[in-house]
């Protein structure tokens, strides 16, 4: 079933998530923990990719903005078979391929290094006006953060996307509504974002991004337009996801926990997804 395919899938990068939490001590785990069924999504169901030539001329392109989120990217990959399971204990770790935030030059499978907010979707538009001139099938998807909207340079990308007819181009927020500074509403308000990214020329819709079977029919509506528009899927995603010791808690955001919490959040992430498999 393809749905199960991906949230099996979602369930394996959350575990690989906390373990390498626990082996570093520290790190972005909530953001994995909520942008899994996002990421997993793409590398089961859509993506386009050789995951032994992690170069290949014909993949799509996913570009993580959020360099911070790399944990999760990580845990994408190994699943992707990009890189090896083993390979996620450096993380973080003085000369591992897997720092705490993305660097394309270190790691394989990783497009850009992001991490400065707001860049990611101006490299995603040239990237995908690039390859529109090449002629290649190749699709752009770009994954970024509520967080990034703050930034005005995102908002010319996006409008420039639209200008350029960029319907190679897939946008993927996550709005899991808490930045480092606090909550995204109270560090700049960007509500209403389906209208916003409407207004610049985009195919927008508002999704539950923990919800497998709703990013499968997003995607699917993208595919089945064969329009000449950007595409945006806009995904409301609980911050832990998975884990009620950090669910939604701010705490979440950048995780130093008890040694012993970290079993605890294993043991939480298997009771609720009981039956899926490991």
């Amino acid at each position: 079933m393809r749905a199960q395919r991906v949230v099996d899938a979602a369930y394996r990068m959350r575990h690989h998530a906390l373990n390498m939490g626990e082996a570093q001590g520290q790190g972005y785990v909530g953001q994995a923990l909520g942008a899994a069924d996002m990421l997993a999504t793409v590398y089961v169901d859509q993506l386009n990719y050789r995951a032994d030539d992690p170069h290949w001329e014909g993949r799509d392109r996913f570009l993580l903005s959020t360099g911070h989120y790399a944990i999760g990217l990580y845990a994408a990959l190994a699943e992707a078979g990009i890189i090896d399971v083993e390979e996620l204990e450096s993380y973080g770790s003085d000369d591992s391929r897997l720092p705490m935030s993305g660097m394309a030059s270190y790691t394989p499978g990783m497009e850009i290094s992001g991490g400065s907010l707001g860049h990611g979707l101006t490299v995603a538009v040239g990237m995908a006006l690039g390859l529109r001139h090449q002629g290649s099938p190749a699709r752009v998807i770009n994954f970024l953060s509520d967080g990034e909207l703050d930034e005005g340079s995102t908002w010319e990308a996006a409008m420039g996307a639209a200008h350029h007819r960029l319907g190679n181009l897939i946008a993927m927020v996550d709005i899991n509504a808490l930045q480092a500074d606090g909550p995204t509403a109270g560090v700049l308000r960007t509500e209403p974002v389906v209208d916003k990214w409407a207004a610049c020329g985009w195919d927008a819709a508002r999704i539950d991004g923990n919800d497998v079977e709703q990013l499968l029919d997003a995607f699917d509506r993208i595919g089945d337009s064969g329009g000449d528009r950007p595409s945006v899927i806009l995904c409301d995603t609980r911050i832990g996801r998975g884990v009620p010791l950090l669910e939604n808690r701010e705490k979440a955001h950048f995780m130093r926990i008890d040694a012993d919490e970290w079993q605890i959040c294993r043991d939480q992430l298997t009771e609720g997804f009981r039956g899926v498999s490991a």
